[in-house]
């Protein structure tokens, strides 16, 4: 009994250890090439499609500026190259904004 006590606590201390490293980060990127009234939902539903993303918001290209996706994720899940590939592989570029 007191060898599997000490074994939960052991795997409690490693998990919440780990789960502490764990934090949401928001990014936005500058998609390229979205520039029609479709564009905009087909990245949103891109990226939501990505594990560990939480929340998406596309703003829609105009004449002044491209379209920009706000990104919330758990960066121990994903990360902001693999929202750029996703985006990329869906036929719209992205980058971070500085």
């Amino acid at each position: 009994m007191i060898r599997y006590l000490s074994a939960t606590a052991i795997l409690t201390l490693i998990l919440s250890a780990s789960s502490v490293q764990a934090a949401e980060t928001t990014i936005i990127l500058k998609v390229e090439k979205a520039d029609c009234a479709l564009c905009a939902p087909i990245v949103k539903r891109t990226i939501s499609k990505v594990m560990g993303v939480k929340t998406v918001s596309v703003v829609e290209a105009n004449a002044d500026s491209p379209a920009v996706a706000t990104v919330t994720f758990d960066d121990a899940v994903t990360s902001v190259q693999t929202l750029i590939a996703a985006t990329t592989n869906a036929g719209y570029p992205s980058h971070p904004v500085n």
